[in-house]
């Protein structure tokens, strides 16, 4: 078994800020069925609900709130887990909506999305990929600089972007076009350290998408989950939808020995 380091994010030489060899990643192999090699499951087909409006109640403790927002994607190695965003939040949530007991009263609603397009389709195929510098303001005043990579543009939601930051590495969505018209956003020059190595032509990269993984922690605890996605502007790094969080977490998994 081939241990894969946890790497957070880059600066601009790279990726720095490696946790060392405390917290690691480790793939292993899929959790056995609990279902018997002669069991059957019949089960009514489900509506496609990608690109539509949606509205539930999400129960958790003693308390409920009731969510609205746009699926964006069905997950292929997980068909069962849905990526959304939620009106008000900025973050992507990946949640099992069929089968979270979390979620309640879960409907579709007639709500259209507007339709929109992008004005500078070059300078949007342009900053996917880089690290870039994110201004955001603050309840005092000033503006905080945060410092991130663009993953790649939004599905469904084509005028948004994905993108991470080295403080908080989960799955954000920003208008980014905006952002960037009005100087809250900056792309940073590239490095020459963060070019990545050329490939002979037909080689094949392996892929962790659809890899279970154990996160040891620096306290001694254990975070099991799935690498679900690979990013297309940046192979090495991945999304993981861990077992005990509905966020969706992006790192880079470097590979060693």
């Amino acid at each position: 078994m081939n241990p894969f380091k946890l790497i957070w994010l880059w600066g601009m030489g790279g990726w720095s800020r490696a946790r060392g060899g405390e917290d690691t990643i480790n793939p292993h192999t899929q959790p056995p069925s609990s279902l018997g090699p002669t069991t059957k499951v019949l089960s009514q087909p489900r509506r496609n609900i990608v690109g539509c409006r949606i509205q539930h109640v999400w129960k958790e403790g003693g308390g409920h709130v009731v969510w609205k927002g746009t699926v964006l994607d069905q997950v292929p190695v997980n068909p069962s887990l849905y990526l959304i965003k939620y009106d008000g939040f900025d973050c992507v949530y990946g949640l099992e909506l069929h089968k979270d007991e979390r979620v309640q009263s879960l409907e579709v609603l007639p709500d259209r999305l507007a339709k929109s397009r992008l004005t500078d389709v070059n300078l949007a195929d342009a900053m996917i990929g880089k690290a870039v510098e994110h201004m955001f303001e603050t309840e005092e005043g000033p503006k905080e600089e945060w410092r991130g990579m663009v993953l790649a543009r939004a599905p469904i939601m084509t005028t948004w972007f994905y993108i991470t930051y080295e403080k908080d590495p989960v799955l954000y969505m920003y208008q980014l076009l905006d952002d960037y018209k009005e100087g809250d956003l900056r792309i940073m020059p590239d490095s020459n350290d963060s070019v990545p190595a050329e490939r002979e032509p037909g080689e094949v990269v392996d892929s962790l998408v659809g890899k279970q993984v154990e996160y040891a922690k620096e306290d001694g605890g254990k975070r099991t989950g799935m690498v679900i996605h690979q990013v297309e502007a940046k192979p090495s790094v991945y999304f993981i939808k861990f077992d005990d969080d509905f966020l969706i977490y992006v790192y880079d998994l470097v590979k060693t020995s």
